[in-house]
């Protein structure tokens, strides 16, 4: 049991964002990681690269293959770049880490390569992929600090449908903006939690650190985790922003209200990532 000194919400030394390095990630090597990422899907898919056992990542995490899925070949090759590794690898307090949407684990397991990091909530409603996320838990020694939840986490509980992209797990929503993405769509009921229920599951003692990425869902979860007890305890928020589908005024003026400030931005354009944290810490 972590004692409730130690765990106190103190402010971490987040790591420092270099313009120059984010200028050249997004406009060049980003670009490069996806094409080697596609490139390569294609070709194992072609070969029939066999799924008998879990392979490192460029992460160094173990990820059970699955190259049918664009979002598993961005993991293993790195395509999503190392900002949210080092931020989870810089907290240097005891703190629990609350991955919504965490798809096949990739976060979860980042944060598990973290001592400080002594428990691991990772929500993934698709029960498909839930059951690789729970697989690459376990192929990385992390049963006893991770709980795979295959559950979303929302305003309400109950079961609703989400729209699924063939070929890309990362874009299943919520919303209804699926008919303007590309490809195949179809549709699955899932569950879903709301913070009510999920504080249940939560290490009281532990500060907690939430990635959201939930495909235009964002609004309304940020929106249930700083309306809920445990915000007091949130020391960091790194959700996905895009323009298409996420107001940002009222995530701005949410985060606003509730002393957080997000001034940090990973990326470039309509589509990025922010980093919140409370002013008050």
């Amino acid at each position: 049991m972590i004692d409730t000194e130690t765990a106190t919400p103190s402010p971490p030394r987040w790591p420092e964002q270099n313009d120059a390095r984010m200028a050249r990630d997004f406009l060049f090597w980003r670009h490069l990681r996806v094409v080697r990422a596609r490139t390569m899907r294609h070709v194992k898919s072609i070969m029939g690269a066999q799924a008998d056992r879990p392979r490192e990542t460029v992460y160094g995490v173990k990820m059970w293959p699955n190259w049918t899925d664009k979002t598993y070949a961005y993991c293993h090759y790195g395509t999503y770049g190392n900002y949210l590794a080092d931020i989870l690898a810089s907290i240097d307090k005891p703190f629990c880490f609350i991955d919504v949407g965490a798809n096949q684990g990739l976060f979860s397991l980042l944060a598990g390569f973290n001592p400080n990091c002594r428990q691991i909530i990772a929500l993934e409603p698709v029960p498909e992929t839930h059951q690789k996320l729970a697989a690459n838990i376990s192929a990385n020694g992390l049963d006893d600090v991770a709980t795979a939840l295959n559950a979303g986490l929302s305003s309400k509980s109950g079961e609703f449908p989400m729209t699924l992209s063939k070929g890309h797990s990362g874009l299943a929503t919520l919303e209804d903006h699926a008919a303007i993405l590309p490809g195949e769509h179809q549709t699955v009921t899932v569950r879903l939690e709301s913070m009510r229920s999920l504080a249940s599951q939560l290490d009281k003692a532990l500060p907690l650190f939430v990635k959201i990425d939930v495909e235009g869902h964002e609004e309304t979860v940020i929106r249930e985790l700083l309306a809920s007890p445990e915000a007091d305890r949130i020391i960091g928020i790194f959700y996905e922003h895009d323009d298409r589908w996420t107001n940002k005024s009222e995530v701005d003026a949410m985060l606003d209200a509730a002393g957080f400030e997000h001034s940090r931005i990973f990326g470039r354009g309509k589509h990025y990532d922010v980093l919140a944290t409370p002013r008050s810490i």
